[in-house]
């Protein structure tokens, strides 16, 4: 059957052409877009599922440091979170690499580069969300206020994700989704400088 409908589609764009020079491509893409092999595909995703597991260990053994020593963490606050910190950007470079390796699978295939820049769109809009979960009380404590401080350190790892990203994607409807994207990290971090930058100047005024 898949046979019948491939060589359906070539006679219709050998006529097509024959009648008015040129070829359909747009429906003739349809059929011939290159895709990722699901070999290619499982290898990422098995890749990520490592990154995951490693990183929820290693979250985890940092959650029983703090459960078994809370008057070390509570006399050196400021050295716990730099160690926090740079957990967070080993775990960020840890994803970097399956990450990589899934715009170089995918990046001849038009549907899965537009699927992964949405993905990255949906990514980005995190930002000004959790900047503004951090000026409401109820939510910016405990675990939930880590996670939102967490995402908003981690905007320089994803602006690095979204240049690579759209440098490697030749797709110019990905490639504008990604702009939205760089565009919404790039105006949070903005507000982020503006906002540090006028609390300290009321400090000292």
């Amino acid at each position: 059957m898949r046979f019948d409908v491939l060589e359906y589609s070539r006679r219709r764009l050998t006529s097509i052409t024959l009648v008015t020079g040129q070829p359909r491509f747009g429906s003739y893409n349809f059929w011939m877009e290159p895709s990722p092999s699901r070999l290619q595909l499982r290898l990422v995703g098995a890749s990520y599922a490592m990154v995951a597991a490693v990183s929820a260990l290693l979250i985890f053994q940092r959650y029983l440091v703090y459960v078994r020593n809370p008057q070390d963490v509570a006399a050196s606050s400021g050295m716990y979170a730099g160690g926090d910190l740079l957990l967070e950007i080993f775990i960020g470079f840890l994803f970097l690499v399956p990450t990589a390796a899934l715009v170089f699978v995918i990046r001849k295939s038009e549907s899965c580069c537009t699927t992964y820049a949405k993905v990255l769109l949906g990514l980005s809009v995190t930002a000004p969300l959790s900047l503004g979960l951090l000026f409401i009380p109820v939510l910016n404590q405990w675990y939930w206020g880590d996670a939102v401080i967490f995402r908003l350190f981690a905007i320089p790892l994803v602006v690095a994700v979204l240049i690579f990203s759209r440098w490697l994607t030749r797709f110019e409807g990905a490639r504008r989704l990604i702009s939205y994207a760089l565009l919404i990290e790039g105006l949070t971090f903005v507000v982020i400088i503006a906002a540090l930058f006028l609390f300290s100047n009321a400090r000292h005024g």
